[in-house]
């Protein structure tokens, strides 16, 4: 194996080949995107990509670092600036607003503008902004969520809700003034805001539920017991509700993977009563995974003549991080993947965009000079040369992993390091790992994916999008030939901009 790396031929074939495939991108894609596919990694950040490359072609036996992961293989990849309005640091809702809604927004808030202050349930109304999720179904495709984390989580949540307050996943999460005053949980969100969401998957079954009503797979568990105080059973009344529809609510593996998409038209999955369980650990009798899930939502997605709209959450990479747990966190994003995969095999680049991006990053990085194959959760070839003792390559910068012990840092070759739910060491002792600010990974396929190109705010992705499949505000360009369109641009004239500027100004 370390001859063809040695000769330099191996390098310059192998560069010659990526060049000749380069060169066939300046035919660009400008078909119109009948179909659009949203990958996020919840926290997927550079360091966590390149790291999760290594790991998928560790788990097949290579040495990691020359594999190429699924979202390597697209075309076109750009930077996105994830700072919130307010926050050079952001979270998940904030940014979440940004790429589905086109707009950025304070930290804490999803589907309302920065005009929102967070947990003030009256500044909600008349700062509400709606959701490429939204222009889509009304443009008359077919939507869908797919996530590792609850239904009701941030990430999701942006698609549907407008709420000052992330938090606020059921009634029960919410203070009792925001409740009088009219203020939505999240979860009632998620069924009366866009009537009809096609696909709906992931966790978040308590939330469903009137409080203190027992869980269908933890009956005993009061942990798991329904959060609502107002006593509906959203799952009932949505069952009830699509009746007349070819409609099924499943909660485990078995019922999902025994559903025939081709007699299946709309699917609410709530597999658990909180989040997913990590990949790592979860059961593979009962809990599907996320490549099972989102194949099973393009499958009943598809069958519109109009196409669809799918926002796929890998939402546990970043739970992983926060609990230091890199571990967890990389084979959640493999797994992430592994999904990627899939969804390409069963749609074309012809007709469908796929864009794979992260909300934020993390104070996750590797390091310390490893050699080639090193495994990812290894340790750094030397000695600290300060206090003489071995490290691991995957550190963080602040988390749960700080330990002293005699006032010295601990020893970790005394320790599982490579176990899965080792917390790797840390600079600054904190309960929960943060999120880190610098620019994530924007990976594009399909029609107009060379729009996403360079450094853009975070608030463009759904813009493009929504442009390359025709729906939203920006539709001059969409000019209808026996039924196909080709896009053309008629973007705002340039005096139109200026006036626009001299507003702002």
């Amino acid at each position: 194996r370390s001859l063809p790396l040695k000769d330099p031929l191996f390098w310059n074939t192998w560069a010659q080949h990526t060049l000749k495939n380069a060169l066939t991108l300046q035919k660009l894609n400008q078909n119109t995107a009948k179909n659009l596919i949203l990958f996020l990694g919840d926290g997927m950040g550079i360091p966590t990509v390149t790291a999760a490359r290594i790991l998928k072609g560790q788990l097949s036996g290579q040495s990691g670092e020359e594999t190429q992961l699924e979202m390597d293989k697209f075309p076109f990849v750009a930077l996105s600036k994830t700072y919130n309005t307010n926050a050079q640091v952001a979270d998940s809702a904030g940014t979440a607003t940004a790429y589905l809604c086109g707009v950025k927004a304070n930290e804490g808030t999803v589907g309302v503008s920065a005009a929102a202050v967070r947990s003030q349930c009256n500044t909600t109304q008349g700062n509400e902004v709606t959701s490429i999720l939204k222009w889509a179904k009304e443009a008359g495709k077919s939507v869908g969520i797919v996530t590792t984390t609850r239904v009701n989580h941030a990430t999701p949540s942006a698609a549907y809700a407008h709420c000052v307050d992330r938090d606020w996943f059921s009634d029960g999460e919410m203070p009792a003034e925001a409740v009088q005053a009219g203020c939505k949980d999240i979860a009632r969100q998620l069924f009366e805001n866009i009537p009809n969401i096609d696909v709906i998957m992931g966790g978040g079954r308590k939330y469903m539920f009137p409080k203190n009503q027992s869980d269908v797979e933890y009956p005993g568990d009061k942990k798991h017991f329904g959060t609502r105080k107002d006593g509906r059973n959203l799952v009932e009344e949505w069952t009830n509700r699509m009746k007349n529809k070819k409609a099924q609510y499943v909660w485990n593996k078995r019922e999902l993977l025994s559903v025939n998409p081709n007699n299946v038209d709309y699917i609410l999955g709530l597999f658990e009563p909180g989040d997913l369980p990590y990949n790592l650990e979860r059961n593979t009798e009962t809990d599907p995974s996320l490549t099972e899930m989102v194949e099973v939502a393009i499958k009943i997605l598809r069958k519109n003549p109009r196409g669809f709209y799918l926002l796929v959450e890998g939402g546990r990479i970043d739970h992983g991080h926060h609990e230091g747990k890199a571990k967890q966190a990389l084979h959640e994003a493999v797994e992430m993947d592994r999904a990627i995969g899939r969804a390409g095999l069963i749609t074309s680049i012809y007709d469908t965009m796929t864009v794979v991006t992260a909300d934020h990053s993390h104070m996750f990085n590797f390091g310390g000079y490893t050699p080639r194959g090193n495994t990812i959760f290894g340790l750094a070839p030397m000695l600290s040369d300060v206090d003489q003792k071995p490290f691991t390559a995957i550190l963080y910068g602040n988390g749960p992993g700080f330990k002293v012990i005699n006032g010295l840092r601990e020893n970790v070759s005394t320790l599982d390091y490579q176990g899965t739910n080792y917390q790797a060491q840390s600079a600054v002792p904190l309960r929960m790992e943060t999120h880190g600010g610098e620019d994530v990974a924007v990976f594009a396929k399909g029609p107009m994916a060379h729009l996403l190109h360079g450094v853009h705010e975070q608030n463009y992705i759904p813009h493009v999008m929504a442009y390359a499949a025709c729906i939203g505000q920006n539709r001059d360009h969409c000019m209808s030939s026996g039924g196909a369109s080709s896009l053309s641009p008629a973007l705002p004239s340039l005096a139109a901009l200026l006036t626009l500027t001299r507003l702002l100004c």
